[in-house]
């Protein structure tokens, strides 16, 4: 595929499934057009890079689709200046389009060969990745005004809602008896809370598993 391929898939990405989907923030819009998806694809699965679909990339950990991804950032509206984590980095796609729309990305991945890929790959874009377990998040970058967590997951660990500015808010994707819903959470002083606004097929990221006798 062409460099000129890729372009008009992208555009066909943005009007055809973002835009369709609930993705209608412009600087959302804008941040998806001006990353290319397909650098952060590996390369025998670039076929994929624009399809509305999971990117197998190991077993185990998948590039989330990039409607759950629109509708996530849609929600979170990030803003210029603000300080924002992305937990579960993968190759580094949602971290590359939130640095288009944010002061300061900080993205963690603790799988060491994707950490690898996603440092090549976010070459260029003004992002800090670390390695580290992702239910631990990035606490000597804290406080942030927003965090990203690309991909679902079964509870939101403690560690990530005190790295929350007051204020804060946290997107991810929830998964409720075997669901998968995009959900934003917001923190005001000690209390957090959390709401899911669709179902959606989201990629599951390992080391949230819920606790026993947990609930929502």
């Amino acid at each position: 595929m062409t460099e000129h391929n890729f372009d008009h898939m992208r555009r066909a990405m943005i009007a055809n499934l973002l835009r369709t989907t609930g993705t209608n923030d412009p600087r959302v819009l804008a941040a998806f057009g001006e990353v290319p998806r397909e650098r952060f694809v590996p390369r025998d699965k670039i076929a994929l890079a624009y399809a509305d679909a999971l990117v197998p990339l190991k077993p185990g950990r998948d590039l989330n689709n990039p409607m759950a991804l629109g509708r996530l950032l849609t929600e979170a509206a990030p803003q210029p200046g603000e300080r924002a984590l992305v937990v579960g980095a993968a190759t580094g796609y949602a971290a590359a389009i939130l640095s288009r729309m944010v002061g300061s990305v900080v993205a963690i991945e603790e799988d060491g060969e994707l950490a690898a890929f996603a440092r090549d790959a976010l070459a260029g874009y003004p992002v800090q990745l670390v390695e580290g377990p992702l239910a631990e998040g990035q606490q000597s970058g804290a406080p942030y005004d927003l965090i990203l967590v690309d991909g679902a997951i079964e509870f939101v660990p403690d560690a990530l809602v005190a790295q929350l500015s007051d204020l804060g808010r946290l997107a991810t994707a929830t998964i409720d008896r075997g669901v998968t819903r995009l959900s934003l959470g917001r923190k005001s002083g000690d209390a957090f809370g959390i709401a899911a606004f669709s179902d959606a097929a989201a990629a599951v990221l390992p080391g949230f598993v819920r606790p026993k006798a947990f609930t929502f």
